[in-house]
């Protein structure tokens, strides 16, 4: 008795392990969510603070002194650069908080990052007349593009108690 064996055609079907999938979608989410946080810690957010008339006559009255910038390493190979100094109220009015504006520039003098902090917040216990009171703001998320002058600051709100 002869036996007749049928022709193989070769092909072989090779089965991607489920577990393949799912590591190749989960490196994409977390690409795609890497690039969406990326871009958005790069967005630059610009608050408009209203500087009343009765707040703009006063600005004369504020002196900034002993304005100086510090830089050092933070966690995680990254940059804190601080600007400290004092600010004194020469006017006669107590004033509750103040915001400035920090502008810093890239070599080129275009605007890289403009930011709004409270150079006295409400919860120090605001600024008397004739007082002076120093001041620390801090920066953890300067472009590197920044030219790494001293940024403009510019009173960008008074309020008044």
């Amino acid at each position: 008795m002869t036996a007749e064996f049928g022709s193989v055609s070769g092909k072989t079907e090779r089965k991607i392990p489920p577990l393949v999938f799912i590591i190749l979608i989960l490196v994409v989410l977390g690409g795609a969510g890497f690039w969406y946080l990326d871009q958005q810690s790069r967005r630059v957010v610009t608050t408009k603070a209203v500087l009343t008339p009765e707040a703009k006559a006063y600005v004369s009255n504020l002196k900034l002194s002993e304005v100086d910038m510090k830089a050092a390493e933070a966690y995680l190979d990254q940059r804190l650069v601080e600007i400290v100094g004092k600010i004194t109220n020469g006017g006669d009015r107590k004033l509750k908080d103040i915001f400035v504006t920090c502008v810093f520039q890239d070599p080129f003098g275009q605007v890289v990052l403009r930011e709004q902090l409270a150079i006295l917040p409400a919860r120090l216990g605001g600024l008397g007349p004739g007082e002076t009171k120093s001041f620390r703001l801090a920066f953890d998320n300067l472009p590197g593009s920044w030219n790494q002058a001293l940024p403009q600051l510019v009173i960008a709100q008074i309020a008044f108690e």
